[in-house]
């Protein structure tokens, strides 16, 4: 099996049993393999790979739908929304992006979206393939046309297929961004402890490799790294005027808010 990622060659990394407090969801699946690219780092899930698409949607609606009935002070490593927005805006201020197009992808239960227009009138449409929250206007996929900017908030780790990546990218326009909140390390942890296999719906681990090359391969020629968003904004074009704009926003807050580099920003080491 080959990296979906650079295509380099993969190898059983370890194993993981799911006999903690979201066992429920998996009782069908006792052991979930998963494999590492010898040449970039990613990690992928074989096991979740291998369900049919019709358990893979239900393993989601469940497992979201639990989540949904936890309490806010309860959920572990929840996406910092605030952040997120307020970046958003200081984004569109400072020219770095253009706000007149805006899509959250698999954007969850609208919390981000909403939070973007209550605090700065700003609209950002959300799509989402698994589950619905009634204060939503969600977009069907037939609706999906080309942004300025395409969010995606904790989804680039709930990838099956290479495509699955893809249809994300394919929707900014030549001249938008994409923005990725995950997590990024320099490397994936041998650990079937680590704290980012806890959902059962999480079954792809990037690298800063493995998210340098996807950069490369999409075109994109710089980034920005928000550490309070725990977000990468990806650019094309004019590296310097892109640092330059990011100069600019942290001199107006008197503090690194962002950081830009050519490239992928490597933030965690």
């Amino acid at each position: 099996m080959h990296c979906m990622i650079c295509g380099g060659p993969t190898a059983y990394y370890f194993s993981k049993q799911y006999d903690g407090p979201y066992g429920i969801f998996m009782t069908d699946i006792p052991s979930v393999d998963y494999a590492i690219c010898g040449s970039c780092g990613f990690v992928f899930s074989m096991t979740h790979q291998a369900l049919d698409a019709d358990r893979w949607s239900r393993l989601n609606v469940e497992f979201h739908d639990h989540c949904a009935q936890v309490p806010y002070d309860q959920k572990p490593n929840s996406p910092p929304y605030a952040e997120q927005a307020l970046m958003l805006g200081l984004a569109a201020t400072g020219t770095i992006i253009d706000a007149s197009s805006m899509l959250d992808y698999a954007g969850g239960r609208g919390i981000l979206s909403r939070l973007v227009a209550d605090l700065f009138a700003m609209r950002l449409d959300v799509y989402e393939p698994f589950v619905r929250d009634e204060g939503v206007s969600y977009l069907d996929k037939g609706d999906l046309t080309k942004y300025k900017v395409v969010f995606n908030s904790a989804m680039f780790e709930h990838v099956l297929c290479r495509q699955d990546l893809d249809d994300v990218n394919d929707l900014v326009d030549p001249d938008g961004v994409l923005i990725v909140h995950t997590v990024v390390g320099e490397r994936v942890p041998q650990d079937p402890s680590w704290f980012y296999l806890t959902p059962p719906v999480h079954t792809a681990f990037h690298t800063n490799r493995s998210m340098a090359v996807l950069m490369e391969q999409w075109g994109y020629t710089c980034s920005i790294y928000a550490p309070k968003a725990k977000s990468w904004i990806l650019l094309k074009g004019d590296v310097s005027r892109v640092l330059d704009q990011a100069d600019a926003i942290n001199r107006r807050l008197k503090t690194q808010w962002l950081i830009a580099k050519e490239g992928f920003v490597d933030y965690w080491k």
